[in-house]
Order: structure tokens, then sequence, then C-alpha cells
């Protein structure tokens, strides 16, 4: 299935684009996506942290995702 994978900050640089499409197996699930996610581009492990959020809502690691999901990797932002 086809899941859109949105990157802000430092996550853009690292994948090297703002939006990429990604193929992943029916019934993957956060956890498993970010798997396949450091598969593809392993410099995002030099983010130590990051949240999810899928179509524009925060997500845990056991939500199962769907056909045309929008993913989002949103790292820590700092700064005043």
């Amino acid at each position: 299935m086809k899941i859109q994978l949105l990157c802000f900050g430092i996550a853009s640089d690292l994948i090297g684009g703002s939006s990429i499409e990604i193929e992943a197996p029916e019934n993957t699930s956060i956890e498993n996506f970010k798997k396949i996610v450091v598969k593809q581009f392993p410099k995002i492990t030099s983010v130590s942290s990051y949240a999810i959020a899928v179509n524009e809502e925060y997500a845990n690691d056991s939500l199962v995702l769907k056909e045309n999901d929008v993913v989002a990797i949103i790292p820590p932002v700092s700064g005043g």
C-alpha cells in the first residue's frame, strides 16, 4: 500500500525531501513503518526522538496504517 511520508525540520534534510511516497505491506503498524523508513533512510537514526502524526493527528506505535495515509515525522523543535 502507498503511504505519503512528510518530513519536517532536520528529518527532511536526512531523508532528502519533505514529501516521499513509501510502499508498505497491508496492516503495517507505525512501529513497523518506522523500521521501513530506517531501512530506506538510515540517516534518520541520527534524530534521537521524534513525534509521528497520521492524517494530522499524533499517533502511537500500535496504530495500523491504511492505504493513502499521510504520516509526518516531527522532530523536536528548539529556539526562542
